[in-house]
């Protein structure tokens, strides 16, 4: 456990950094107005926290396991979003689950592998 502490700490806090920001209750906004502003947060939330993975990820590795990468990295997100889903539609009185919430939490798990890969690999293993 403490290895992921050491190789993983800026992912680990935006893991709780989620967690909270999924249980609280948000303030109304303006913002609130803007046509699925929602779903582009849930994108960015999940996209930031798997490109901080993949930049862990690569500054201490030279190769990529692919089986770590995959379950930790994209299924691991991914199944942390619908478990917050779930949770927030039947565990809290102040949020609802909502599976288009889980589609852009998922969509920015995606895209961030994409950068991941194909951007950052490269950038990080040049410098290296």
């Amino acid at each position: 456990m403490l290895y992921y502490f050491r190789k993983y700490p800026i992912s680990l806090v935006i893991v709780a950094i989620i967690c909270y920001l999924s249980f609280f209750t948000p303030p109304k906004t303006d913002m609130e107005e803007i046509p699925y502003i929602d779903k582009v947060v849930h994108i960015c939330m999940y996209g930031g926290l798997c490109f901080i993975l993949w930049l862990e990820y690569l500054r201490s590795h030279k190769t990529i396991n692919w089986n770590h990468v995959v379950w930790g990295g994209i299924v691991a997100p991914i199944v942390m979003s619908g478990c917050i889903e779930l949770l927030q539609e039947y565990c809290t009185d102040n949020r609802s689950g909502d599976w288009l919430d889980f589609v852009a939490n998922s969509t920015g798990v995606c895209l961030a592998t994409l950068v991941g890969y194909y951007i950052l690999r490269p950038l990080i293993w040049r410098k290296s």
